[in-house]
């Protein structure tokens, strides 16, 4: 009797100290960290861009990485203010819109080319477009609505010559990438579309574009664009300085050193990553104010 209930209490602690150990295990566990994209190019590039990025940085920092696919440039800023996503690759605009949703958010990494990103203009070589003035009464694709190369700024210096799209074009769509714009033009969809200037000579040297019937007849100016944000409170979630090191494996990789580094710059269609900071994207932030692509806040 004393010998049964003896092994029952044994059993019983047992079972008991099976499942404090799996409890612990699990508040143990190191949390995922999410990196996000905005979705300015077909699904196939930026997936092969970011699950590659994502392995290095796991690597790196010691903490599970995995890239979270977002279907909007809206949906990776809500995704951002919910917390689903901790570290993205924004565009100027949305950057911008990421750090005002979440205060503490820091830009800290861009490309040199980001530093004077550009915009082309596209159309036809038969269409009779060979300036900004011959958009007029013509029909129009921007890209993303909250895309910066392929709305914000385009907008921008079409207000620069006097052109109002909503007014002045015969109509005014968003493709909702800067592949799905030159496509468009290329289809006969639309007469002509603006559209971030790496992706079309990308797009070009790689042999995608027919330049038959879609070639680029203006180039913008230069203005600040793409970089990397880390929302604020890493540190707490992972380990003290875990921010700064995640920051500079990011500003380790050059495509100098071959190999994995290469591959992943050259998804990112540059040698490599520079720091950079919230101030430099005020000028972008000014201009989507004026726009009233940002409300006052």
């Amino acid at each position: 009797m004393f010998y049964g209930l003896l092994a029952r209490g044994v059993t019983v602690f047992v079972l008991v100290s099976i499942v404090a150990t799996i409890a612990a295990c699990a508040d143990d566990e190191v949390p995922t960290l999410y990196v996000g994209g905005i979705p300015d190019q077909d699904v196939a590039v930026l997936e092969a861009r970011f699950d590659l990025l994502a392995e290095y940085l796991s690597e790196e920092t010691g903490v599970p990485v995995r890239y979270l696919a977002s279907q909007s440039y809206a949906a990776l800023v809500t995704g951002w203010d919910n917390n689903d996503v901790q570290f993205a690759w924004y565009g100027g605009l949305t950057g911008v819109q990421a750090r005002l949703a979440v205060p503490g958010s820091l830009a800290v990494a861009q490309r040199s080319t980001d530093e004077r990103f550009t915009s082309v203009f596209v159309a036809a070589p038969d269409s009779g477009i060979s300036s900004l003035a011959d958009l007029k009464g013509r029909t129009f694709t921007f890209g993303s609505e909250s895309s910066t190369s392929g709305n914000l700024m385009p907008r921008y210096f079409l207000g620069q010559e006097g052109i109002v799209p909503e007014t002045d074009f015969n109509s005014v769509a968003y493709s909702g990438s800067h592949d799905a714009t030159w496509k468009q033009v290329e289809a006969g969809a639309v007469e002509a579309g603006a559209l971030n200037a790496n992706v079309w000579k990308t797009r070009l040297d790689q042999g995608d574009v027919d330049t038959s019937r879609v070639t680029a007849f203006y180039t913008s100016p230069g203005y600040v664009d793409y970089h990397w944000v880390v929302r604020p409170g890493l540190d707490e979630v992972y380990s003290s300085g875990f921010t700064q090191r995640l920051v500079d494996a990011v500003l380790r990789l050059n495509a100098a050193n071959g190999g994995r580094d290469q591959e992943i710059m050259n998804a990112f269609q540059a040698d490599r990553f520079i720091p950079t900071s919230n101030e430099n994207y005020l000028p972008i932030e000014n201009i989507a104010r004026d726009l009233g692509l940002i409300s006052e806040q």
